[in-house]
């Protein structure tokens, strides 16, 4: 296999293990695990998984079934409009489930700040193609850095290979990959106001 094709497959094995939805669940489980400071935290991340990354994931899916899209990326950023709103609205209902239930407050701040994000890619997304891989990557890094220990942004590391592989796939421009973290990292910002 020439240094090309090794490249492309490792970049391709990072872009699959580390998609938003396998981050967001693993992410998501620890970080309602630290809120809440016991197991009683994994059933509220794991709702926080279901609503920022599995159901979309299972949206995305559908509408490949469907033939809608060719594949999982979306790499075409006109269609990207729905899956921001089915994001935006599972995002928004499990918030809003954690509000009535009491959730730990670390995780209803998670998800308000992926809420958050997920407008603002949705708006930057209108315009430019930015990479949500990047941000959904990089935002669990400084969420869990937030949630859990700064021993967490060690984790960057692999925020950093998500980018790396996003650019070497060209699915995304260094820029797209640079300002998709940039964005998924300042979700943290959501916890200088709690």
């Amino acid at each position: 296999m020439s240094g090309t094709g090794r490249t492309t497959t490792a970049a391709r094995t990072v872009t699959d293990v580390l998609q938003p939805r396998n981050v967001l669940l693993v992410g998501m489980l620890a970080i309602g695990l630290a809120s809440a400071g016991d197991w009683t935290g994994l059933p509220w991340g794991f709702l926080g998984a279901l609503c920022a990354g599995l159901v979309p994931a299972g949206y995305i899916e559908w509408e490949r079934g469907r033939g809608t899209w060719g594949d999982r990326h979306v790499v075409d950023r006109t269609q990207r409009g729905p899956v921001f709103l089915v994001i935006l609205g599972s995002l928004g209902t499990g918030a809003l489930i954690m509000v009535l239930g009491h959730a730990p407050l670390g995780i209803l701040i998670s998800m308000i700040s992926l809420w958050v994000m997920t407008t603002v890619l949705l708006a930057v997304n209108t315009l430019w193609k930015i990479s949500v891989d990047s941000a959904v990557a990089s935002a669990v890094v400084a969420l869990l850095g937030v949630t859990h220990s700064l021993w967490w942004l060690c984790a960057s590391a692999a925020a950093l290979a998500v980018c790396w592989s996003r650019v070497a796939l060209g699915y995304h421009s260094t820029a797209q990959t640079v300002a998709g973290a940039a964005v998924g990292a300042a979700t943290a910002a959501g916890f200088l106001f709690a």
